[in-house]
């Protein structure tokens, strides 16, 4: 058995390791290296219930917290084995050599939004870069001794699916134009969809949603697209958002807006509970909210004065070092103007429990995959669903049996890309109709403007790209209300029927009932 990995990310890099444990070998493919990847970019921590701050936390209270944050949305019993195994998978990753902040008690944990306890473990700000550093170093001891085959500057060409079933996969090498065809199951890791909001978001540009469209034009399903996560401390920088990490606020920052010219702390008084660490969705909107206000200033602002210098020399130095060099602003010193930007896809492609997509041997991880986060994600849930992801995805491909292997007939490349012109106008309708906040006319002017669009398409990869784009803004429109990261103007309320996923294919769109909570035992 061989096993084909897309994406060298942090999801990408546990299910290798996973695969390689247990003497499977497996095709590991990538746009770049492992250490471009976007989980490098990662800051604020991963959330495990270590229970090390002595506040009594516990599988229970995250399983809660992570549900609460996604609005019921998420599948429970995916959810109940990602924060059971949580701790577990925090204490692997010490051991690999994570240098975690750490004291006599054991690994330092920080608040982070949308949960009442300390249960974030980080390395300073960089924690994405620290994760990967360790599992990059562990998945080369396999490349040594052959179970992993590198393929970087490869890129999906072709995704071979037939009656339902994943034969295998063609990629293109960038440099030299080769295809390449594996045969056997495919596990997708191959991050969330900023190509569709280029220079929009604050993930790497080289998550194109490419295969995300692929799967669409082969029937696979995908889910909840609908729901785009708007971080809410963010600055503009040359082609892209900077994220100001949450870990900020964790650590004490404060967000306000001049009010009749004086600082309004607006979270602080209207969540008196969490204040400014609410749930991502909530403080995106009420910043949106608060700016339209005809008393206060169009600006709101990141306010860190209050940090203690030996938190911004032992926790935050990597932040202020960024904030220093792209706004010349020290943080520590004066606040720092801050906005939403599109952060995180928790829809993408639907699978279930076991990381099993519509289509057999076809798996998907991280953040490419659809099922831990419902709604709105929790800070410091992506990292932990990563690597979590990755484990389970690979678990399951060793135990399901392979389809048929693919046919040369099957394995005629699609070697066509997107024009960066095209990419353009695509993300800039998508841009100006999906904000935080949508309405039914600004939705349908999307779908207008992107059918306009049918024609500029030149190749198959385009024509695919504006599919998967259409999808999106059906998904927020076929539902008709407001939950967590899907706010609409004209139903701006949760209704219990609409409590469900939503399943987008390349035929129809419909509801699927999410499963009923079951008990999920831990993986060793």
């Amino acid at each position: 058995m061989s096993i084909t990995i897309i994406g060298a990310g942090l999801a990408g890099l546990s299910a290798a390791l996973t695969l390689a444990e247990q003497g499977v070998s497996c095709n590991l493919v990538s746009a770049q290296a492992s250490e471009r990847a976007q989980s490098v970019m990662a800051e604020g921590g991963i959330n495990a219930s270590l229970d090390t701050m002595g506040e009594d936390d516990a599988v229970t209270y995250h399983f809660e917290d992570t549900m609460r944050g996604g609005v019921n949305l998420a599948d429970p019993n995916a959810v109940w084995g990602l924060c059971q195994n949580a701790p577990a998978v925090v204490r692997r990753l010490y051991a690999l050599g994570v240098p975690f902040s750490t004291n006599e008690r054991g690994i330092v944990q920080r608040n982070f939004g949308g949960q009442k306890k300390k249960r974030t473990a980080f390395v300073k700000s960089s924690t994405g870069k620290m994760l990967m550093t360790a599992l990059i170093d562990e998945v080369r001891k396999y490349e040594a001794g052959g179970l992993v085959r590198r393929f970087a500057h490869h890129r999906v060409s072709a995704l071979h699916i037939e009656s339902n079933a994943c034969r295998g996969v063609t990629v293109t090498d960038d440099y030299t134009n080769e295809a390449l065809t594996f045969s056997g199951s495919v596990i997708l890791a191959c991050g969330g969809m900023n190509g569709l909001f280029e220079g929009l978001t604050t993930g790497t540009t080289q998550n194109t949603a490419d295969v995300a469209a692929l799967c669409l034009e082969n029937g696979v399903e995908l889910a909840n697209l609908e729901f785009i996560q708007y971080h809410p401390t963010t600055i503009g920088i040359s082609g892209k958002r900077l994220l100001v990490s949450e870990a900020a606020r964790g650590e004490g920052g404060r967000l306000f807006v001049r009010k009749n010219g004086k600082p309004w702390y607006f979270m602080e008084e209207k969540y008196p509970e969490l204040k400014n660490l609410m749930p991502r969705d909530v403080v995106s909107a009420e910043m949106t909210a608060v700016t339209a206000m005809p008393e206060c200033e169009n600006q709101v602002y990141l306010d860190m004065t209050g940090i203690a210098r030996d938190v911004w020399k032992t926790r935050l130095s990597d932040l202020r070092e960024q904030l220093v060099h792209y706004l010349h602003i020290d943080p520590a010193k004066a606040p720092v103007p801050v906005s939403p930007g599109i952060h995180y896809f928790m829809g993408g492609i639907w699978v279930d429990e076991q990381h099993r997509t519509s289509a057999a041997n076809l798996y998907a991880a991280g953040e490419c995959a659809c099922q831990y986060h419902g709604a709105n994600r929790l800070g410091g849930n992506s990292l932990l669903g990563a690597v979590y992801g990755g484990m389970v995805a690979a678990q399951t491909a060793m135990s399901d049996p392979e389809t048929d292997r693919v046919s040369p007939e099957q394995a005629e490349e699609q070697n066509a890309e997107v024009s960066p012109s095209f990419r353009a106008r695509v993300s800039a309708v998508l841009g100006a109709y999906l904000k935080i906040l949508r309405s039914e006319s600004g939705l349908r002017q999307a779908l207008e403007e992107l059918n306009a669009l049918s024609a500029a398409a030149g190749n198959p990869a385009e024509v695919r790209l504006l599919r998967l784009a259409a999808a999106t803004v059906n998904c927020a429109l076929f539902r008709k209300e407001s939950r967590g990261a899907h706010r609409r103007t004209d139903y701006p309320v949760a209704e219990r029927g609409c409590q469900k996923q939503t399943i987008v294919t390349n035929t129809e769109i419909f509801y699927r009932e999410i499963p009923e909570r079951r008990s999920h035992e831990a993986i060793d």
